[in-house]
């Protein structure tokens, strides 16, 4: 259990941690000269007779207001509060800021000491410590065990103290899911060592011997030695704080300073500028404005920005509100990071914000459908356990909203199998084209866009009737433009296997249509197809068949166009059509080739293997290369898209 202290400059807060601990936090020489705490500072006492095993750790902080940046940046990952009032001058100005600012960032937990307890008669400590009690009873520290004390004589000292190791021997160890993640507090080169990182696990866990990223930057390091507690460990978990020796070639003095991350070697951590959040006004900040400049501490990180509020253009003293962190500069921060808001010229604390979406889209951030989603990622926030309430999304989100769970499992920094699982055990259907695309459809949903899809069909085969169906892409705009092509597709599979719908090469329809030629279409056709057929892989242009047959050459090229539309024959080029079993062939040698030639398939390689000439060749690559199957690179052309395309 690691416990803050909180209070005023000056109330005893460093004298107290050193009559509990015997540590002095003090490590500064301009703080022991002036008595005056600039850095936080940190002790682990040792565990007391029927306590072993139990860890507990102080982290004592700067009382004064010109060094709130550096309590902010001790103050984060501890897990309860230790007050310090001392009973001469009572309640005063960062006695309540330090609170609040503790409130903020989600303490659940505070034990008050009144110090000073030797300089004052008994009235006033019963006087202090009932304004304590009473001013605590509107805060979420009601009810927190006060503790008189003197730090000259050590009276009290050791209540207090049997109190913090009892709560430490009950504190449950914390679970490590998400990837790793250490908010980095101090940075610095031990002789002998190299370099050492010191700061609070936020999430997962970290092994020696680990691989690393450092953030900002992206240097790539190893853990070589770790420490936990003040002790050697092996592992380390989220929640405890951590000393790691770091090791590599891209690690050097001067790499990593306060406010900088070490991640996970495939940690999707990145730097932003725009946050989207629920914004807490404290009760005794004055009204916040649209847009009002502030500046924004996340542990020991410090950006400026401005509030962009989602729900309307003034947020009321003790109100939350949905709102975007439009910052100057990236800041490394993950879901359900605690921040806190002080005003722009960093003299007041006014607000706290929880983030629900590390990446929110630049536009449509006050529409409806994305205020609702980021109130379902609001209903997620981690509970006591420190677990995202993955179950409570799903009731929330209504029909039509399908999630897209690759981008919900990078902003919760989770696996996607997992959000895969969940979605499944919730009753929804996860639709999955590849490692970047995996989305969650309702059942219902699933069934309205199915739907969509059976009536759009309908309405191409009433309009046009020769037609073999739509073309899949051209369905997908038509019935479901939002959703991301390659979702379609396994979309379609899923679809096709009712029954109701089948595909035709490229075109998809319903089953029971039957595209068809007019009867002299029909008669024309039956003269035109021999002469295709004749010369497969060269066939006649549009002006020698309508020769050939006495047609009109507008003629003959109209029902040319018409029988592409039922998927008979496909136009490579200009006047040149191609029969549909002769494009399937053209199109296996190609990727027959291409299997063989990692390069690509020459022009030169594909006319010795059709038996053409050169420049049909190349026509017939460049038409490969214009319908998406084939991509040309260099001299050669690559196989891009091998689904539903000549089949």
């Amino acid at each position: 259990m690691i416990v803050g202290t909180a209070g005023h400059v000056d109330h005893g807060k460093t004298a107290l941690i050193r009559g509990l601990t015997g540590i002095a936090t003090d490590r500064l020489k301009e703080e022991q000269a002036r008595g005056l705490t600039i850095e936080p500072g940190y002790a682990y006492p040792t565990p007391p007779p029927g306590s072993e095993g139990a860890v507990l750790g102080f982290i004592d902080v700067p009382g004064h207001e010109r060094f709130i940046a550096n309590m902010l940046a001790g103050a984060a990952g501890i897990d309860a509060m230790l007050l310090v009032v001392a009973a001469d001058d009572g309640i005063m100005p960062q006695s309540v800021e330090h609170l609040r600012i503790l409130e903020l960032l989600g303490v659940e937990r505070a034990w008050v000491a009144l110090t000073k307890c030797d300089r004052v008669d008994a009235a006033r400590v019963q006087q202090v410590s009932a304004e304590i009690t009473a001013w605590l009873a509107k805060t979420r520290f009601a009810g927190a065990p006060l503790f008189a004390v003197s730090n000259l004589s050590g009276a009290g000292q050791a209540a207090l103290g049997d109190a913090l190791w009892a709560a430490a021997r009950a504190q449950t160890a914390r679970l490590a899911s998400g990837g790793f993640r250490l908010a980095v507090d101090r940075a610095f080169v031990k002789q002998g060592a190299g370099v050492v990182v010191t700061g609070t696990i936020r999430s997962g866990e970290v092994r020696q011997g680990d691989s690393v990223r450092l953030l900002p930057g992206g240097a790539s390091a190893r853990v070589r030695a770790l420490r936990a507690q003040n002790r050697e460990v092996g592992l380390a978990r989220r929640g405890e704080r951590c000393a790691l020796n770091l090791s590599g070639s891209e690690v050097e003095r001067g790499t990593l300073a306060r406010g900088d991350w070490v991640v996970a070697a495939d940690s999707r951590v990145e730097g932003r500028q725009r946050l989207d959040v629920t914004l807490t006004l404290l009760p005794e900040a004055e009204p916040l404005k649209h847009w009002t400049p502030v500046h924004l501490h996340h542990l020991s990180a410090h950006v400026t920005g401005h509030v962009s509020l989602l729900e309307g253009e003034t947020l009321a003293p003790g109100q939350t509100m949905l709102a975007q962190l439009v910052l100057s500069a990236p800041l490394h921060a993950a879901y359900d990071a605690a921040l806190i808001v002080r005003d722009g010229v960093a003299s007041r604390t006014l607000a706290g914000a929880r983030v629900l979406d590390v990446a929110p889209p630049r536009r449509g951030a006050r529409q409806p459908a994305r205020l609702a989603w980021l109130q379902a990622l609001r209903a997620m926030l981690p509970g006591a356990d420190g677990e995202v309430q993955l179950a409570a999304l799903w009731p929330r989100l209504s029909s039509g909203h399908s999630i897209d769970l690759v981008a919900l499992a990078a902003n919760l920094d989770l696996p996607v199998v997992r959000l895969d699982e969940a979605a499944t055990q919730a009753g929804w259907v996860v639709i999955a084209a590849d490692a970047a695309t995996h989305h969650a459809f309702r059942v219902d949903d699933l069934a309205a866009r199915y739907a969509a899809v059976v009536a759009r069909l309908a309405q191409v085969h009433a309009e046009e009737p020769a037609m073999r169906g739509a073309e899949i892409d051209r369905l997908r705009r038509m019935s479901a433009p939002a959703l991301p092509p390659a979702l379609f597709r396994p979309l379609l599979e899923r679809w096709k296997a009712e029954g109701e719908i089948v595909q035709h090469g490229p075109f998809i329809a319903l089953a029971d249509h039957r595209a068809t030629l007019g009867e002299a279409d029909a008669a024309r056709w039956q003269a035109v197809r021999p002469l295709l057929a004749q010369t497969p892989f060269e066939p006649p242009r549009v002006r020698d068949i309508a020769m050939a047959l006495g047609l009109e050459e507008g003629e003959t090229r109209a029902l040319l166009r018409r029988t592409a539309l039922l998927g008979e024959v496909y136009q490579l080029r200009h006047d040149h059509f191609f029969l549909t079993p002769h494009v399937v062939q053209l199109a296996d040698w190609v990727r027959e080739l291409a299997a063989r030639s990692p390069a690509g398939v020459t022009a030169a390689a594909f006319r010795d293997r059709v038996g053409c000439g050169r420049k049909l060749a190349v026509a017939i690559l460049e038409f490969f290369d214009r319908i998406g199957f084939t991509r040309r690179i260099g001299d050669g052309h690559k196989v891009i898209r091998q689904d539903m395309l000549f089949t």
